[in-house]
């Protein structure tokens, strides 16, 4: 749109140039005029693809009939857009070949004309006011352009390096936590399913026996879980390793996930409130999590207390609760690092949903989440 604008402001000046308001009048007819100056205009709004024909248009005019708007408009896009000083020489020369030619035609007339084109002192303002100020505005301007895209390209530059070392910071301090876990989590768990194995064979007691393999599956599978999450953190964003984790465990492995803590003597009851539906895999994922902490907190706090755990489908939420009996004697309380009920509310909340804990009169605790879904 604006070349528009501007393509019309030169065939207005270009004009008023050639009848003599702003410029050496012609004697030739008014539509000819009106030809020539409209010829700068569409010139002047095709310069975004091309002002050669913008320059083309000048030089004739200028050196016909003393019209300088294409010449100041061409010789502005040629300091914008030569980029070689050897083009803008050669544009200069051009330009100094144009008025000559001005001041020969000059020469054969009287007048004006004249005065403008054959006197030194006139040609010389003419061209510095029409070709060489113009020039020098281009040039500025595209030198301007030339440090602000640097400046721009340098901080862009800097933002990628500040990010790949923040990346590679987090790289080496997620490998530094996989070494870590490796060396003291998985070698202790280790020791464990290894004890676990030589007590179920060496064992008479039945019962003991039941226990000691239970204690196996359940240590090789924390060593499963916990390769996976070495894997996560030692390459994060590689497909091959995405592709080789198992799915993380949902509603579906609930049943299994309750068993093992029944198998431990704890009385779990199971209740499925509303409409069972599957809801998105997220949800499901988080509430499985859920019921898990809510679980390892009875067999850290309370020993063998019945527990009741509700999965309730409302019509966009569901609801998760965990509810344990008071512990039936006191017992030593197990070690753990206490940000367990944290991490599980930033879960729930990440989902737009609620956590709330609290302890019941009785003795008891209440684990429940809101989740939509």
């Amino acid at each position: 749109m604006r070349f528009v604008l501007l393509g019309g402001g030169v065939f207005a000046l270009s004009l008023l140039v050639v009848q003599g308001q702003a410029g050496v009048p012609s004697d030739l007819p008014l539509p000819v005029l009106v030809v020539l100056s409209a010829a700068t205009g569409v010139a002047t709004w095709w310069v975004p693809r091309s002002w050669w024909p913008l320059a083309a248009v000048g030089a004739v005019g200028y050196a016909w009939l003393v019209m300088w708007p294409p010449l100041v408009i061409s010789s502005y896009y040629a300091g914008l857009t030569l980029s070689r000083s050897r083009g803008i020489v050669a544009y200069l020369g051009g330009c100094l070949i144009v008025c000559g030619i001005s001041a020969v035609v000059g020469a054969c007339q009287d007048g004006l004309r004249e005065v403008m084109t054959t006197n030194p002192g006139n040609a010389l303002v003419m061209a510095l006011a029409m070709i060489g100020l113009p020039v020098a505005v281009g040039l500025y301007v595209r030198a301007k352009r030339e440090v602000l895209a640097a400046a721009r390209e340098r901080a862009e530059r800097l933002e990628r390096e500040q990010v790949l070392r923040a990346e590679q910071a987090r790289a080496q301090e997620r490998a530094r936590i996989a070494r870590e876990m490796h060396d003291v989590v998985a070698h202790r768990v280790s020791l464990i399913v290894l004890h676990a194995g030589a007590l179920e064979v060496r064992t008479d007691d039945d019962e003991a026996a039941r226990v000691a393999a239970l204690i196996g599956g359940i240590g090789r599978e924390a060593l499963a879980n916990l390769r996976d999450v070495l894997g996560v953190l030692r390459s994060p964003r590689s497909p091959d390793r995405e592709g080789a984790l198992r799915p993380p465990p949902t509603l579906a492995h609930l049943d299994r996930l309750l068993d093992q803590s029944r198998s431990l003597g704890i009385t779990v009851t199971r209740y499925d409130e509303g409409e069972v539906r599957p809801v998105e895999t997220t949800v499901e994922r988080t509430a499985y999590r859920v019921v898990q902490e809510a679980l390892t907190n009875v067999h850290k706090h309370a020993g063998d207390a019945g527990t009741d755990v509700r999965i309730r489908y409302g019509p966009d939420v569901l609801e998760v609760e965990v509810r344990n009996d008071a512990p039936g004697a006191p017992r030593e309380e197990l070690p753990g690092a206490g940000w367990g009920l944290v991490g599980l509310r930033e879960r729930v909340e990440l989902l737009g949903g609620t956590l709330r804990t609290s302890a019941e009169d009785g003795g008891g605790f209440l684990v429940r989440a809101r989740i939509p879904a």
